[in-house]
């Protein structure tokens, strides 16, 4: 053999031991690969993601309406016979809901009377009042400002019309219902620091004859106001309805006028009037 031949099979022998060697680390890397991803294959799995710390801004959901109190109207004079004047007004009041949810006063002046009702209609109580000096209906302009020094007799008016009433306390610190806050109307407690007047003595009797004497204010039997003034209209807004004594009831309360009288006007309009 000569000498290139024995290289060439030398350099064979090495490539085969080469590829042999390689092939048996293939073989141990292979193996050693499945036993590592067979015990540690797990930690290398995707881990789900977590959710965010930060604070997700929901919805909220409407707050509910608060729940209005239903009423039942219904006019209940009870066993009291009132004035026709009166009834209507009470009539309207309630058929219209004109007083809303409040409590509302008739201020009868022709009889000095005052009738208090529940807000659905049912009369709570009614007493005689004492009333303005002066007989007439409306308010004399700028008496709010005035002393009662400078107030004239003929000006000693109680006011006629609607209003919406409000508790308060007059320049005593007592306690008063607020008619007619600019005029300095209100509704309170009989007065009788003047022993001349006889404001006790004129509630008394049976006729409203003397029952004009105040500067305009409703004086009330302090049992009266304290009982059913104070609880029904002294403690939020009310609605008092002063009548007329001079001009026509329908001049301040188009509203009670009789059926028929609506019945005409409401044809003149279109026929729109209720029933």
């Amino acid at each position: 053999m000569r000498f290139g031949e024995r290289a060439e099979l030398a350099a064979a022998a090495r490539r085969r031991d080469i590829l042999i060697g390689l092939g048996q680390g293939g073989v141990i890397a292979a193996l050693a690969l499945t036993i590592f991803f067979t015990f540690f294959g797990g930690s290398f799995k995707r881990k789900p993601a977590v959710a965010s710390a930060r604070p997700v801004a929901v919805a909220k959901a409407p707050a509910p309406e608060p729940t209005r109190a239903v009423i039942d109207r219904q006019l209940d004079f009870g066993k009291v016979r009132a004035p026709l004047d009166v009834t209507r007004v009470a009539a309207w009041a309630v058929r219209d809901a004109d007083n809303g949810s409040s409590a509302f006063a008739i201020i009868d002046k022709r009889r000095a009377q005052v009738y208090v009702f529940s807000p659905g209609g049912r009369l709570l109580g009614t007493s005689p009042v004492l009333l303005g000096y002066a007989s007439g209906d409306a308010t004399v302009a700028g008496i709010g400002n005035k002393s009662i020094e400078e107030i004239k007799p003929q000006e000693r008016t109680t006011p006629a019309g609607r209003f919406v009433s409000a508790p308060g306390r007059n320049a005593d610190g007592k306690e008063v219902v607020w008619v007619d806050y600019d005029a300095a109307v209100s509704m309170h407690r009989v007065i009788n620091s003047n022993p001349k007047e006889r404001r006790l003595e004129r509630l008394a009797t049976k006729t409203a004859a003397d029952n004009r004497i105040s500067w305009g204010c409703i004086n009330v039997p302090v049992d009266f106001f304290e009982r059913t003034v104070l609880p029904n209209l002294g403690q939020s807004r009310a609605v008092v309805y002063v009548l007329p004594e001079r001009k026509p009831l329908m001049a301040f309360f188009p509203g009670a006028a009789p059926p028929q009288v609506l019945a005409q006007a409401g044809s003149r309009r279109g026929n729109n009037a209720k029933p």
